[in-house]
């Protein structure tokens, strides 16, 4: 399944599960109870939001406000024109809730000036000084003043765009804002999304952008961007975006310089003012609404959003209720779908309705509604046992941090080397010939790529393996890890990738969603994985030039998982210097590779050292 569509239609459409003109049982329900309206909500500068509301029929009663503010449109536009579903999922519209949608400024129907994540203020001195926190405060303020039988009490939620404005929606700091969800919010877009560690996501955001971008002006249409496919016919992206060539010939040759969005994220390769602008996590302090932060652990589009956004509010507004609900699921895989499986890994059940129903459903009811409610402030899913757990807090305190040692010989140990020889293995990285992050890439960025066997890179020479001895007991790994690499190169710059693998046993049994011609006899499932871009090992808004042959550290986050590598499985980690086209392809030359041409490519060797003076290893929570 080609993951940007999926994501496409999750995006525009994920409050309502359908596109404008779906049917079903859900669709007869919304128009039997519920009467839509549509307004422009004046803002304090004077900029109007276009805003759908749905209020229930029956009005014998008060209600809450949920509400989904969003850049993929509220469509579909018209008084009589209704979502075919409303609300995060039916138990919602069947409850009784007012249910708003709002186009963001600049976007779809709304007046002003589209920014990609707006920047947050501190001080908002005039009506001039706006930004997501201060559309939100005005947008409640004139619901609860205009939508009669309402009960005085606002929730908010949204996933993955949504859920950033879902997070500045706790920025309006509103008194009638009880209860947030952001869902696999955006935190830091250069961290975040589009870039990892500096390396970008370039199989994800070719295509995306160019279907996002419906408008570049402050003229409110209905229009939607164009889907950009320069390839149809073919679904070989490896070979499409070698093809391309460098990252200007993104423009040289496909959007000419006519996507504004895209050229910010060209012109800005490093994490400057204009991406620490965008970081809403520096201002989630004085926060009173209760919040419930929901992601996915192979979510590739927004798992750091997700993690730092409950860390940071756990961590700054201690006296606040905040909730964590971490599922086995991709990008806004809890909204749709049971989650019971990922490609070939089964999560051993239906992992989706229980959020639904035990976890969203029962916070918001709560809040807004006042029920019964006894939830723990962390539940997340153990993968590799396939068990919800809960916690206090997230990491679990009882986890303890232990270091896993890359050894000579492609051994890995929780025991560090003790030979001070100079011990490393080397490889060539060739930009010519990446290594490909999944067996075969289409265009866009597959969905199940997170979890997908690496056994299809068993020939490459330039992926170094370490794994472990057959584990004899149970290893559970709870909390971020942290590569920390001793390296060298021949070249100026290089990527480094590393992937943490589960490699099962040659008694494991295939299940009823293993794919044909795939045993899981000795699958070699990708439990963790990320990217960084070299240049910035010593500060991500200062890239530094590696000296040829001289050995450096390089560390970086690999985010958080809970897994347990079951008794009788190994512990692997791969590391590559490539990881195409997921991510764009490093010159091995220090300079700006958005603006490189196609001759700057060059070949490299690259040394990762193993010994006792110059450690390798992963720096780990086992719990």
């Amino acid at each position: 399944m080609k993951f940007l569509t999926s994501i496409i239609l999750t995006l525009f459409a994920i409050s309502a599960f359908a596109q404008p003109g779906a049917g079903g049982p859900d669709a007869a329900y919304v128009k039997t109870n519920y009467t839509k309206y549509e307004y422009q909500i004046p803002m304090r500068d004077g900029k109007k939001l276009f805003t759908s509301v749905y209020v229930p029929k029956d009005q014998s009663k008060k209600y809450p406000f949920m509400m989904d503010r969003t850049c993929y449109s509220v469509a579909p536009y018209g008084p009589d024109a209704y979502k075919p579903s409303i609300g995060p999922n039916a138990q919602f519209m069947q409850d009784g809730y007012i249910f708003v949608y709002q186009d963001v400024r600049g976007r779809w129907m709304s007046e002003g000036i589209y920014e990609e994540m707006t920047p947050e203020l501190e001080e908002h001195k005039t009506n001039k000084d706006v930004d997501e926190g201060t559309d939100t405060y005005d947008t409640i303020d004139w619901l609860l003043k205009n939508v009669a039988n309402n009960n005085g009490k606002v929730g908010v939620w949204g996933i993955s765009y949504p859920g950033f404005y879902t997070t500045t929606a706790l920025l309006s700091r509103h008194p009638a804002l009880v209860a947030a969800s952001p869902q696999a919010p955006i935190a830091d877009l250069w961290r975040d999304d589009a870039w990892h560690n500096g390396a970008f996501f370039l199989a994800a955001n070719f295509g995306f952008y160019p279907g996002f971008t419906n408008r570049q002006d402050d003229k409110p249409t209905q229009r939607r961007g164009a889907r950009f496919n320069p390839n149809a016919g073919s679904e070989d992206g490896y070979n499409f975006f070698l093809k391309m060539g460098s990252m200007r010939n993104t423009n040289v040759k496909y959007f000419k310089d006519t996507i504004r969005l895209w050229n910010e994220m060209m012109d800005h390769p490093d994490y400057d003012q204009h991406w620490k602008d965008r970081n809403v996590l520096i201002h989630l302090h004085d926060i009173k609404t209760a919040t419930l932060v929901t992601g996915g652990w192979y979510d590739a589009e927004d798992l750091y959003g997700a993690i730092n956004t409950y860390k940071v509010l756990a961590a700054k507004n201690p006296n606040t209720p905040i909730y964590f609900a971490m599922g086995p699921w991709v990008h806004g895989g809890w909204a749709r779908g049971t989650g019971d499986h990922l490609g070939d890994v089964d999560f051993g059940g239906e992992t989706a309705p229980f959020y639904r129903d035990n976890i969203e459903f029962a916070f918001f009811s709560h809040y807004l509604k006042g029920t019964p409610f006894n939830m723990p402030k962390v539940t997340t899913f153990e993968t590799g046992v396939n068990q919800w757990r809960t916690y206090n807090i997230w990491p679990p305190a009882p986890a303890k941090e232990k270091n896993l040692y890359f050894l000579p010989g492609g051994k890995l140990s929780f025991t560090a080397p003790a030979s001070v020889k100079s011990t490393f293995n080397e490889f060539v990285s060739d930009p010519a010939n990446p290594v490909p992050y999944y067996a075969k890439p289409t265009m866009d960025m597959e969905r199940d790529y997170m979890t997908a066997d690496q056994r299809f890179l068993a020939d490459r020479k330039d992926v170094i393996t370490y794994q472990t001895d057959v584990l004899t007991s149970d290893v559970t790994l709870a909390g971020n890890i942290w590569a920390n690499l001793k390296v060298s190169t021949t070249g100026t710059d290089a990527d480094w990738v590393v992937k943490v693998i589960d490699v099962y046993p040659d008694s494991a049994q295939n299940n009823k969603f293993t794919t044909k011609d795939v045993k899981m006899a000795c699958y070699q499932q990708m439990v963790r994985s990320e990217s960084m871009r070299g240049k910035y090992r010593t500060g991500f808004d200062k890239p530094s030039a590696f000296v040829p042959g001289k050995v450096s550290p390089v560390n970086f986050e690999l985010q958080d998982i809970l897994h347990t590598f079951k008794k009788g499985h190994r512990i692997m980690v791969q590391v590559q210097s490539s990881w195409f086209p997921l991510i764009d392809r490093n010159t091995q030359q220090f300079q700006d590779i958005m603006k490189a041409k196609d001759t700057d490519f060059k070949k490299a060797t690259h040394r990762i050292y193993t010994s006792k003076n110059n450690l390798s290893f992963l720096k780990v929570r086992v719990l």
